[in-house]
């Protein structure tokens, strides 16, 4: 399946938005199962609606089925009643997907979180736990085990076993630290392509195009929730200008608004 869908026949085309640029793989049965629950509020869907969206990605019904089935088996997701719903680590997703929404609205008194892992004696498990909760608070990774970032946000959580502290940091070039923490050209360009998309793609919403172009409205929306949930919300000091990723937030709130309600028109009759 192409990663840009043509709305043949209508006014207007949608290949101006380019899907493949934003780094979004081509999605498959699981992933349009996860991006369709973490963008529900609460996270169930059922089985009919979650078919029926996928099939838009070309995906059979038969697929989705068995992906449903071994993601109620890995812990994934709870079933009942033929629907289906988030659980688990899957849950604290959903709570770090919708902070990444969110602009920080504590000012920034300079001092800084520090996390620091006391023991190196950790399972495997353990390990991926820790740096899974780091990336999910926005935390970047000094070397193995130590792992820094502004506090403008609220605080990390503390696991056992790990040091956590606050204050000002004393380095010899702060902006140089920040880029060793975090690609900041990568993440700029990044902003600028999903500014481009959801720009581009937007007229789109609430239009007779939408039903068609659903597919492609997904994978933008799928794009631009990936980067919220990851994009470090660092404090206008520490940021170069241009910092495209603030005009993301205020972007994709017009954008999933105009999208939620076309989705749950496409529920409805599916």
């Amino acid at each position: 399946m192409s990663n840009k869908l043509r709305n043949i026949g209508s006014s207007r085309s949608v290949d101006s938005v380019d899907v493949a640029a934003l780094g979004i793989d081509p999605l498959n049965a699981r992933s349009v199962v996860l991006s369709s629950l973490l963008g529900t509020h609460p996270p169930q869907q059922s089985a009919r609606s979650l078919i029926a969206l996928a099939e838009r990605f070309g995906i059979r019904p038969g697929t989705v089925r068995t992906a449903l089935s071994r993601m109620v088996a890995s812990g994934e997701l709870e079933s009942d009643d033929s629907h289906y719903r988030l659980t688990g680590r899957l849950l604290e997703r959903q709570r770090e997907q919708d902070t990444g929404r969110s602009t920080p609205d504590t000012d920034w008194d300079g001092t800084w979180w520090s996390v620091i892992v006391e023991s190196d004696r950790r399972t495997v498990a353990d390990r991926r736990s820790f740096r899974s909760s780091m990336q999910g608070a926005r935390m970047a990774e000094l070397r193995p085990d130590i792992w820094l970032r502004p506090a403008n946000v609220t605080p990390p959580p503390r696991a056992s076993g790990v040091l956590l502290s606050r204050g000002e940091l004393d380095a010899d070039d702060v902006d140089d630290l920040v880029r060793r923490l975090w690609p900041l050209d990568d993440i700029e360009e990044q902003a600028r392509r999903l500014e481009r998309a959801l720009t581009d793609h937007l007229p789109v919403l609430g239009s007779t195009d939408a039903d068609t172009d659903l597919a492609t409205t997904f994978t933008v929306a799928a794009a631009a929730v990936r980067f919220l949930r990851v994009e470090p919300q660092l404090p206008p000091e520490l940021t170069p200008t241009p910092w495209t990723a603030d005009a993301i937030r205020p972007l994709y709130d017009d954008f999933s608004a105009a999208f939620e309600h076309d989705l749950r028109e496409f529920f409805r009759r599916a």
